[in-house]
């Protein structure tokens, strides 16, 4: 298990309520879109997709069968949807003389209905789960569902009904739910036809994650993560530019903030705004992050009056952890987390963000007025990358090393994405990268692949860069993906950081940055 739950009950939070107001303001209306039933499938073998499985088309129509009990169907929506699933129900023979007994599942994938919920045995709540058991004493009714749910597929299996009658289904529908629409959007014009399916999919991944909110996945944990905002809002200023969006959630974290300056890495908004007593060292300094990507694209000084004085109190509250010499020392009550993979060394990751952070910082106070700041933090940052190119920088290897003197991917990412050497160094040091420490290994998520991938793209390494995005998020379609996972190794498909894939998200906000990354760094120059 690479995450330990926090239990911070002793912490007193902030809540400003002039803050949460203008959040509130900023909360934009859904779309709405009635979608109808595509065709019907089965559960079927394939070798070439995720886990094994697909759904096979069936050729006939929902109402060609009469169900009787452990009688099933999979009804496909033909793509994966955010909505409320509602359905015609009936009986056709003798009299009604027993309830209905009901078992739906929804599934993003189709290998999550190869699985048996009560199989499940990990670390998160099995409540994730997407299924709903129900007993039926009336028929014909309109059975709909009031829970939200993330789906392509639905299977309906009949546990059981009375021998007298048998029950016929028909009019399937869902009601999606989201703040944008992608049919309205212009798309652009990619000639590489594989690029292509990869943006179109992360724009659906996108999509799917914007509601109120951008979540962080729709099926799952279904919140406002501000590791996943910060790539979200990249990704929408590309697209979407529903800007007040990030606006409204950077109200959010910055409302309610620890009274000692910490920002939490996520919140609540039903039913009502809550910070999460959860908090990760990058996931606090994001939110300088989120909030310098948002005012480079939105010039807007109520903001950044409202918001420059928390960002100043979080830097300040991280600097706290840098050492005399430059080097930045957290602890375990405040993790890093850069991944989910636990097999590699964080700790000059750590020195990286931090001077990706407070460079960013700079700008803002320079922004807001701030110079009588910008001496202190600017020598600050001399000192954490001089460190940084004395310490960790092997001139030899030419690759940076951890405290463990380890040499990973991700050390080597973050350095070059905190700009401590310049570009042309900055290459050498991406492609040492790919010679020694190519191919990925043990690095789980679409999240740290983002990051290698810009690396590549910063370091001018196009080509190199592209390859990856294909044989990555590529790969994910090619296993049958419509939208973006959670998480994704390669090396084992059928990897989960909770314990079974059944759990996992298939719809997941940080996987949707090729929409970002394409924009910015191949389709701009095309």
């Amino acid at each position: 298990m690479a995450f330990t739950f926090q239990m911070n009950h002793s912490i007193k939070f902030n809540h400003d309520e002039e803050l949460l107001k203008k959040a509130e303001l900023l909360t934009p209306p859904l779309i709405n879109k009635e979608k109808k039933l595509v065709r019907l499938g089965e559960l079927t073998k394939d070798i070439t997709k995720f886990e094994g499985w697909t759904i096979k088309t069936l050729d006939m129509k929902i109402d060609d069968k009469e169900y009787k009990k452990d009688d099933s169907l999979i009804l496909d929506f033909g793509n994966h949807y955010v909505g409320r699933f509602a359905i015609d129900i009936n009986s056709v023979g003798s009299p009604m003389d027993a309830p209905l007994y009901i078992r739906l599942r929804f599934a993003e994938v189709a290998a999550e209905l190869s699985h048996e919920s009560e199989e499940y045995d990990g670390w998160l709540a099995r409540g994730w789960i997407q299924e709903e058991f129900i007993h039926l004493d009336e028929l014909p009714t309109l059975l709909s569902l009031p829970r939200r749910y993330a789906f392509r597929y639905v299977e309906i299996k009949v546990l059981d009904t009375s021998p007298k009658w048998s029950v016929v289904f028909s009019n399937p529908r869902l009601i999606t739910e989201s703040c944008v629409d992608s049919d309205n959007l212009p798309f652009p014009k990619i000639e590489d036809m594989e690029l292509a399916a990869i943006y179109q999919v992360g724009l659906k991944t996108l999509e799917d994650c914007m509601t109120d909110v951008f979540e962080d996945g729709p099926k799952r944990d279904r919140r406002l993560w501000l590791g996943d905002l910060r790539l979200q809002a990249l990704a929408n200023y590309e697209s979407f530019k529903q800007n007040d969006l990030v606006k409204r959630c950077l109200y959010l974290f910055g409302a309610m903030t620890t009274e000692d300056g910490r920002i939490s890495a996520n919140v609540f908004t039903k039913p009502y705004p809550i910070p999460d007593d959860t908090f990760l060292f990058e996931y606090s300094l994001f939110f300088i992050s989120v909030l310098h990507d948002y005012l480079a694209q939105e010039d807007d000084e109520e903001l950044l009056g409202d918001l420059y004085p928390i960002a100043k109190k979080q830097i300040n509250t991280s600097l706290t952890y840098i050492q005399e010499d430059g080097k930045v020392c957290a602890d375990e009550s405040y993790p890093v987390f850069v991944d989910w993979s636990t097999e590699f060394d964080k700790t000059t990751c750590l020195q990286a963000i931090m001077i990706y952070v407070l460079r960013q910082f700079i700008e803002l106070a320079q922004k807001a007025g701030d110079f009588g700041s910008t001496e202190y933090y600017e020598s600050v940052l001399d000192k954490l990358v001089n460190y940084s190119k004395n310490n960790l920088f092997d001139s030899e290897k030419n690759l940076f090393k951890t405290e463990k003197v380890e040499y990973n991917i991700a050390s080597q990412v973050w350095m070059v994405l905190a700009g401590v050497f310049p570009k042309e160094m900055n290459r050498k040091i991406m492609m040492t990268t790919i010679e020694k420490l190519f191919p990925i290994k043990n690095i789980a998520t679409p999240y740290m692949y983002h990051h290698v991938t810009e690396a590549l793209f910063v370091a001018g390494l196009k080509e190199e860069a592209t390859e990856l995005m294909k044989n990555y998020w590529g790969q994910m379609i090619r296993l049958g993906a419509d939208t973006f996972w959670e998480a994704f190794d390669p090396d084992k498909p059928d990897y989960s950081p909770y314990g079974s894939p059944i759990i996992s998200s298939y719809c997941h906000a940080w996987s949707c940055t090729p929409v970002y990354l394409i924009s910015k760094y191949l389709h701009r120059e095309e």
